[in-house]
């Protein structure tokens, strides 16, 4: 039924001749084994979309949600109202930063914070800065930071970090 329809769509069946006929039948093979082959690759789209979504949810970081984890989203809160060089907070900085980079006409882009838990109470933050320099190049900074939650201290552990986290004062003499 469906070979009829395909091949009377192709070539409309009253304009054959007599000896055509076994023509006939080799383009309605033809034609369902088409289908089928269509068939098997939408299928084989469908496998492979859901198989690369569920690899997606498995293999996913956990630091993609840090509010999942209180304790991660309490490091990333601790991390962000830190206070730091020049601004009340680092999470002020940072935007302040891209802010006047735009009122310049010139453009910065903030990264997602992304939390990973080194040990413990130990948390590792870390954001990316993207800079448009003025001939056009982009220049790209990566901020990290240790949070302690239990000393409820913060230590910047890369340069850029350091640039804009205020040194505590050594207590020790």
């Amino acid at each position: 039924m469906l070979c009829d329809r395909v091949v009377g769509f192709l070539v409309p069946s009253k304009s054959w001749p007599e000896h055509i006929h076994a023509g006939k039948l080799f383009l309605c093979q033809g034609a369902t084994i088409l289908v089928l082959i269509v068939k098997v690759i939408h299928y084989v789209v469908v496998a492979v979309l859901v198989l690369g979504a569920c690899y997606y949810l498995w293999m996913r970081p956990p630091s993609l949600n840090p509010l999942a984890d209180s304790r991660a989203a309490e490091a990333l809160t601790l991390v962000q109202n830190h206070r730091a060089q020049g601004y009340p907070t680092i999470l002020q900085a940072m935007t302040e930063h891209v802010r006047s980079m735009a009122d310049r006409n010139q453009v910065a882009r903030l990264g997602e914070w992304r939390v990973k838990q080194v040990e413990g109470d130990r948390y590792e933050i870390r954001v990316w800065m993207r800079d448009q320099g003025s001939t056009g190049q982009w220049f790209e900074r990566e901020f990290i930071w240790h949070a302690d939650l239990a000393l409820k201290k913060v230590n910047a552990a890369s340069l850029p970090a350091d640039g804009i986290t205020p040194t505590e004062p050594d207590l020790v003499p």
